[in-house]
């Protein structure tokens, strides 16, 4: 009898260990699938160039971007970084409706081919990276830096217009808005340089 009942307890121990082992193949299982997205609605797109001999900002924004991938992976930074975009140039926005014509116009509308400007990123674990940007017939690459905040990525990178030989349509844009671009010397003044802000939120996906 004693046998019996020592026996009965050693097969419920196995089944017991069995099933524990079962539950926590199937969690790893879980962990393993989860993974982060990143949908066309969840990215912003902040620029902002500089005018006048003082430097003063000019703020604004791409209402849509465009995703040419799905990407995914691991983590928000795996996730954010294999992006790959493009950007309709009519989706510019200033707040300033006249201002968005003389850009589309003078500016974008100087370059070669350009009704979109088409990119993608590629994030390191540091908090660095590089942006491939196409744009005027010209893709470079750039160096970009990002910030993570929870599922959200901030990632950063200054553009220098000449390295896409947009020198004309700089030209252009300042001749258009010579006054505009008058600063209290008296200088009208269109700077190259243009900051970027992308920012990217991430779901999690089971």
């Amino acid at each position: 009898m004693r046998k019996s009942i020592i026996h009965l307890l050693l097969i419920g121990v196995f089944f017991a260990s069995f099933s524990c082992k079962k539950a926590n193949s199937e969690t790893v299982k879980e962990e393993k699938a989860s993974s982060y997205t990143v949908s066309s609605d969840s990215i912003s797109l902040e620029w902002t160039a500089y005018k006048t001999t003082a430097k003063v900002p000019v703020k604004g924004t791409f209402t849509k971007i465009e995703l040419k991938n799905t990407p995914s992976g691991a983590s928000p930074e795996a996730a954010a970084g294999n992006i790959e975009f493009s950007i309709p140039i009519e989706s510019i926005f200033t707040k300033d409706t006249i201002r968005d014509g003389k850009l589309k116009k003078f500016f974008f509308g100087n370059m070669l081919g350009t009704s979109s400007i088409t990119g993608k990123t590629s994030l390191k674990e540091n908090g660095m990276g590089e942006a491939t940007i196409s744009m005027n017939g010209v893709e470079k690459t750039v160096p970009v830096s990002y910030t993570t905040n929870g599922n959200v990525i901030e990632i950063t990178a200054k553009l220098d217009l000449d390295n896409w030989q947009a020198q004309m349509a700089l030209a252009a844009l300042s001749e258009a808005c010579y006054e505009l671009h008058k600063g209290t010397d008296g200088v009208s003044k269109t700077r190259n340089t243009v900051d970027v802000l992308l920012q990217v939120s991430t779901q999690l996906q089971p």
